[in-house]
């Protein structure tokens, strides 16, 4: 039976340390001294008898605070929403959480899904309600505050809390390797997004559940991630990945707990705005079901393409059936789904956890036919887990940035009726975003395929996110199946 805890140097409990062990931050040492020395007293290890304050993983989270302030401040401009001459656009400082306090009603004391639909998952309504809700009392009792501007920054400081509780678990799943944190709390696209949207609620919920799962409870993992996809669907996508892996470890029932309790978890959630609410409560499924082709998706590009062709092309008449758009979109997807599972399965070493899940929800987003700006927050914690290397990182946040920035000038376009720059460069930036994604994608696959290869192996001696799964060997039935493969054929018989 083959064994998946194949020793390595990581057994002995060794930290990493970036300057060696990563090329690219290797290279780019060489302007301040070089890799770290044999023989330099390191952030974790105490000098003497004294231990040092700023630790490597305090850092990390002082890091990631600062990231978020310069978040804040860069949204500052739109906090007011006094929104007049696109101000919002031509400062980049749009956001949904200020402009749908007004649109959601909020203002107004309404109640999500019981007075106004919600075009969001429950989690994410309900949120929305218990923030909102007291700043309206609160602009009823003092009219001259501004309720949006309240609204605005009381999300942006519960879901920056949520941000750095996600730091602080990547911290916890990389104990060894806890520069690894660094690259979500420096990603340049957490400092332009953090606050787009509601997305880190789903993402810090989402967070604990994986570790939940690292730390053996399943059902506690599954119960997040079921509250997680209740905020946004990607959470429960991660549900896929666990069951396939745990397959091949012969875990299942730890998967199916946790698959369990994923479900009941979203359906009691969901059931007090679903019952007596229906059609306020179906608001985000009927919006996602007629949605046409969305900026800066794969769909996007190839409408733009179908332009440059002349006349009407394939993506042209999808945008056109809605219907046809979607059920290839999910079956792309779906299709994508089987061959992580199959990687998952044929792989010579049973990939972590992490990597698949990257793998899912980058298909997810490659496939969809909406990818807003905000949606990279989904993929951030997931590549620091699966993937650790600074230099891929990094080109894709710098895709990210350009998105970002072409983006808004799209905005500001439409809004003015005045192109900005031509379509294609909006496109170009586009497709830019989906290549490194997919780059990303192909590293993983590479990594997956030769164990050798990564990252955090190299540390620790399997999966330290793997819960259950960490260190167990193949299941009974994968070693039948590869021995039976593995047979040479019979010899053909020889006429006498």
């Amino acid at each position: 039976m083959s064994t998946q805890s194949t020793p390595g140097h990581g057994d002995a409990g060794s930290s990493d340390h970036p300057s060696r062990s990563d090329g690219f931050v290797r290279g780019v040492s060489g302007l301040i001294g070089g890799p770290l020395g044999d023989h330099a007293v390191t952030l974790d290890r105490p000098a003497g008898r004294e231990r040092r304050f700023w630790t490597a993983a305090r850092i990390v989270l002082a890091l990631a605070c600062l990231a978020l302030a310069l978040h804040w401040v860069q949204k500052s401009p739109c906090q007011d929403g006094a929104w007049q001459n696109n101000v919002q656009y031509t400062r980049f400082c749009y956001t949904d959480v200020l402009a749908l306090y007004y649109a959601e009603g909020l203002n107004e004391g309404k109640v999500p899904y019981r007075d106004h639909p919600v075009e969001y998952p429950v989690l994410t309504g309900y949120f929305m309600g218990a923030l909102g809700l007291p700043v309206h009392a609160l602009g009823q009792d003092d009219p001259g505050i501004n309720q949006g501007q309240w609204f605005y920054n009381l999300n942006a400081l519960v879901l920056g809390a949520l941000a750095v509780a996600t730091v602080a678990v990547i911290l916890a799943l990389r104990r060894r390797r806890p520069w690894d944190a660094a690259l979500f709390a420096l990603a340049p696209a957490l400092v332009l997004t953090a606050t787009v949207n509601w997305d880190l609620l789903a993402i810090g919920i989402a967070a604990f559940g994986l570790l939940a799962w690292a730390r053996r409870r399943p059902v506690l993992a599954g119960a997040l991630l079921g509250l997680a996809g209740a905020a946004k669907l990607w959470p429960l996508f991660l549900l896929g990945p666990i069951l396939v892996l745990a397959a091949r470890a012969n875990r299942l029932r730890a998967a199916l707990s946790a698959v369990g309790a994923a479900v009941v978890a979203a359906i009691v959630v969901n059931l007090p705005a679903a019952v007596p609410y229906w059609e306020n409560w179906d608001r985000f499924f009927e919006l996602n079901s007629t949605r046409a082709i969305d900026w800066g998706t794969l769909w996007y590009i190839g409408r733009y393409l179908d332009g440059k062709v002349g006349g009407e092309g394939p993506f042209d008449w999808l945008n056109g059936n809605i219907p046809t758009l979607n059920l290839l979109s999910y079956a792309l997807f779906g299709l994508a789904c089987l061959g992580v599972a199959a990687l998952a399965l044929l792989a010579p070493r049973r990939p972590r956890l992490a990597a698949l899940a990257f793998l899912v929800v980058a298909a997810f987003l490659i496939f969809s036919k909406v990818w807003s700006q905000q949606f990279v927050l989904w993929l951030l914690p997931l590549a620091v887990l699966a993937r650790p290397r600074w230099g891929a990182f990094l080109a894709w946040q710098f895709a990210e940035v350009c998105y970002f920035a072409a983006f808004y000038g799209e905005l500001l376009g439409a809004s003015t009726g005045r192109a900005v720059f031509p379509e294609g460069v909006f496109v170009f930036a586009a497709t830019l975003r989906l290549v490194t994604v997919v780059v990303l994608c192909g590293l993983i696959v590479r990594d997956i395929l030769r164990p050798e290869r990564d990252a955090v192996r190299a540390t620790y001696a399997d999966d330290p996110d793997g819960g259950v799964l960490d260190g167990a060997p193949d299941a009974p039935w994968l070693d039948r199946w590869r021995r039976r493969d593995q047979l040479p054929a019979e010899p053909l018989p020889v006429a006498g």
